[in-house]
């Protein structure tokens, strides 16, 4: 993969950065508020800028990938946030939509993690 240079990358919350500008990125993970994804460090600036996108869609702005891989990429998204989400249901809740629509959210959960385990075993370079 080649890193495009001179490409305006949009970070959220207005702001963008220089592809070629880009040093490192880490994804937020403790304590992660609305739109809190991903600590972007730039080059020459002293501290990283926080953005409302992922770090894997932040990559797809910055290098030439194929369309196959970053659909791959948004699919594995939208399981973690699914993932995320199911985490966040109590057994309580969980019971009461498992008998009233027999939709079993913990049988889901395992499979989910099951491919994101995969999904990380494999990950595209």
């Amino acid at each position: 993969m080649e890193i495009r240079e001179n490409y305006i990358v949009p970070l959220g919350y207005g702001k963008f950065v220089r592809s070629d500008k880009i040093i490192a990125l880490e994804p937020i993970e403790d304590e992660r508020g609305p739109g809190r994804r991903t600590k972007v460090y730039v080059e020459e600036v002293p501290y990283p800028i926080t953005a409302s996108r992922t770090e894997n869609a932040i990559v797809s702005n910055i290098v030439e990938t194929p369309r196959e891989t970053l659909e791959a990429i948004a699919a594995f998204e939208l399981l973690q946030d699914i993932l995320d989400d199911i985490d966040k249901i109590g057994s309580m809740l969980r019971n009461s939509i498992k008998k009233e629509a027999g939709l079993d959210l913990g049988k889901i959960q395992k499979r989910i993690e099951e491919i994101l385990g995969h999904q990380i075993g494999s990950e595209p370079s």
